[in-house]
């Protein structure tokens, strides 16, 4: 396994790019779409799914290419991650995530500092982030455990679903949804709303620990 600095890297450049992708497809989505929602939607879909498979692709192999906290703390949970190294990724995915957002506004000469108006609430968009979430851990538990290889394909092309089959479409990542409450842009989601969003997740998360441990049992860590 590569040494923890590496993995930090690794974790922080992903989830950077993984924001990149995200808000600045949203940016030129919304600006090409002629206020067509529907293809904006599509447009900002596509990259966001491809991107990911690029990203687990490229870092898997250094840092397991976990990108999202509620990942990081399942591999703790399923004693497959020590907590110190987890807490090390969450800090990291944070940091990444809110600079990934700046660097797309940066290159769409936008204001870098905002706050998204854009309110997403409700116990549909609560739901479908339990939904997204507890699927999205399903995914990769399943095919770490049986079928590792596939793991980057799986997941972007889950992702890339689940944007349209799910209300919210489907942020599943806290440090996506804090990172994207300070983009008032196309994929923003207002601070206010982001709380909810979140602890969604981590039920979602903890859903799929359960379900999955049952399914498919645990490599423990030394």
């Amino acid at each position: 396994m590569p040494n923890l600095l590496r993995r930090l890297v690794s974790e922080g450049l992903g989830t950077a790019f993984l924001l990149v992708a995200v808000v600045g497809s949203g940016i030129m989505a919304q600006k090409l779409s002629g206020g067509n929602a529907a293809l904006a939607l599509l447009c900002n879909t596509l990259p966001t799914g491809a991107t990911l498979t690029v990203l687990i692709l490229v870092f898997g192999p250094l840092s397991g290419a976990h990108f999202n906290p509620v990942v990081s703390i399942a591999f703790v949970l399923r004693r497959e991650l020590p907590w110190q190294d987890a807490a090390a990724y969450v800090v990291v995915q944070l940091i990444g995530g809110v600079s990934g957002v700046w660097i797309a506004h940066l290159m769409f000469e936008l204001p870098v500092w905002q706050v998204s108006l854009n309110l997403r609430t409700g116990s549909g968009q609560w739901l479908a982030e339990f939904v997204a979430t507890f699927g999205l851990l399903l995914t990769i538990l399943g095919c770490v455990a049986r079928n590792p290889v596939a793991t980057p394909y799986t997941v972007g092309l889950y992702i890339t679903a689940a944007y349209w089959f799910t209300a919210s479409t489907s942020f599943a990542n806290p440090a996506v949804t804090i990172a994207r409450s300070i983009s008032d842009t196309f994929a923003g989601i207002a601070p206010s709303a982001a709380p909810a969003f979140i602890l969604a997740q981590f039920a979602g998360m903890l859903g799929a620990v359960m379900l999955g441990r049952w399914l498919w049992p645990v490599r423990r860590i030394q």
